[in-house]
């Protein structure tokens, strides 16, 4: 699926309701029975909100996680985030969490993650389409905004994520500059 939308504009994000369990979005301590957020549901809270959750740390089991909704394998995910792999396989097995400047980059990531499926929240391909694997095809997609360069060389940095965000929100409304 090439267009994120089909011909309905979807809300802008800021426009979204959000929910008192969108706003209450953490990972839950280890073995508490706590249910895990959805991916992409940082998308829709607050800067304090993803400040506490990149603090605390991302459970390092998420990666398997992204990487099974992005249909990409783990060192695909490693490689595009420049996670180093020997020490995040080590923090998968061991159950621990990631440092917060890897918490980062997952993070912007699942938030790219929420934009795409808020962009399409609202049209009639909300039915059928998945956020997460067109995500993941896209981004190894050369893209011409980005000089050709593919959306994945961008996501080890905020910047670079913010780049690509941006690039998402200017392709829903149509705007290239």
């Amino acid at each position: 699926m090439e267009q994120i939308s089909s011909g309905k504009v979807a809300k802008h994000p800021a426009q979204l309701p959000v929910t008192a369990s969108a706003a209450a979005i953490k990972y839950p301590p280890k073995g508490s029975g706590q249910a895990i957020p959805p991916i992409g549901a940082h998308y829709h809270q607050s800067p304090a909100e993803v400040i506490a959750i990149v603090r605390q740390g991302v459970p390092a089991e998420r990666l398997i996680e992204i990487g099974a909704c992005l249909h990409r394998s783990k060192e695909w995910l490693f490689r595009t985030l420049k996670l180093p792999r020997s020490t995040m396989d080590h923090k998968i097995r061991q159950h621990e969490r990631l440092s917060p400047e890897h918490s980062e980059r997952v993070v912007g990531l699942e938030r790219l993650i929420g934009q795409v499926q808020a962009m399409v929240a609202n049209t009639e391909a909300a039915s059928d389409f998945n956020a997460c694997r067109w995500v993941g095809q896209w981004l190894d997609r050369p893209v011409p905004a980005l000089g050709d360069a593919k959306p994945a060389d961008f996501m080890d940095t905020l910047q670079g994520q913010a780049l690509v965000s941006r690039l998402l929100a200017q392709s829903q409304a149509g705007v290239f500059a």
